[in-house]
């Protein structure tokens, strides 16, 4: 039995098209972002996609999602000989399950940047140079055969990542394959830097995964992997030490006090968790500083 037609997103999939063009790169262009989602096909050749202060090496048959806030820009390979011809694509107003609206979900693995295969590379190929010719003319319903258009380049690239993704877990549940990936480490480091930066709020999984663009679920599984605990207790880990910082610092300050400057609101929840924590409470932790 098939899934219902809103198997990827939670609407009708009606995307508002927003721009194409195809072009030979090159020099390099300015660092810039999106409001939009911007997709980018390398059609030929080879080049460099520089995205959020990471270098990566792109060639035919690459794929890069782009989603706002996205700071990038492109230059040419002069080593790699022939430049890179690159078709570019923006478009807006998507809702697509397990992912923030306005936004598109990662490729398999949770990568910005993915590999086609050869069948899939020349269908898009294929589709690049129609959406080329129809931005190109003045046809009698131009935008909306650009817009069909780019719903099959969209719906393509779902099926490709729902494919992937059940390749690799049949590697995992059924021989015991375990997937590596430096994307893996990097997104781990992204979101406690994000805790690091924001202990002092209210942190929920569903927000941390939110501005990540990422799943809750893939957030947590892979951070287990990755560092053997959960993204939740290593939040608590990180304000429980912060909270003995600020006491070591200040001990005539008040709990209520350190409790908020760590992100609790309930001073005695923050007090059983740094008993747990440290085998005292913070009031006895404090009771046994020197005072200041």
């Amino acid at each position: 039995m098939c899934e219902n037609s809103f198997d990827m997103t939670y609407t009708d999939l009606n995307p508002r098209f927003l721009y194409s063009y195809l072009l030979t790169r090159t020099e390099h262009n300015t660092a810039h972002t999106h409001d939009s989602i911007e997709l980018v096909m390398i059609l030929k050749g080879k080049g460099r996609f520089r995205i959020n202060e990471r270098e990566y090496p792109v060639e035919e048959g690459n794929v890069i999602l782009l989603n706002p806030g996205t700071v990038h820009y492109s230059c040419p390979d002069r080593e790699a000989g022939e430049q890179p011809l690159e078709c570019y694509l923006g478009f807006t107003d998507v809702e697509f399950k397990n992912c923030p609206k306005g936004f598109m979900p990662l490729f398999h693995d949770y990568q910005i940047i993915t590999k086609l295969p050869d069948g899939l590379t020349k269908e898009m190929h294929h589709l690049c140079m129609a959406i080329d010719q129809e931005a190109n003319s003045c046809e009698l319903g131009r935008y909306f055969m650009l817009k069909a258009y780019l719903i099959q380049v969209i719906c393509l690239l779902e099926r490709f990542q729902k494919q992937e993704d059940e390749i690799v877990q049949k590697k995992e549940h059924g021989m015991g394959y375990e997937f590596h990936s430096i994307n893996k480490k990097y997104i781990v480091q992204r979101i406690m830097e994000y805790m690091e930066s924001h202990y002092q709020e209210k942190i929920s999984l569903d927000r941390i995964a939110a501005n990540m663009y990422l799943s809750s679920y893939y957030i947590s599984r892979l951070f287990k992997s990755e560092t053997g605990d959960t993204p939740i207790n290593y939040l608590i880990s990180l304000r429980m030490k912060k909270a003995r910082e600020i006491l070591d610092g200040a001990p005539d300050i008040s709990i209520q006090s350190v409790a908020a400057a760590v992100g609790y609101e309930d001073a005695y929840h923050f007090s059983k968790l740094f008993k747990k924590y440290y085998g005292i409470s913070p009031l006895y932790y404090k009771a046994r500083l020197p005072q200041q």
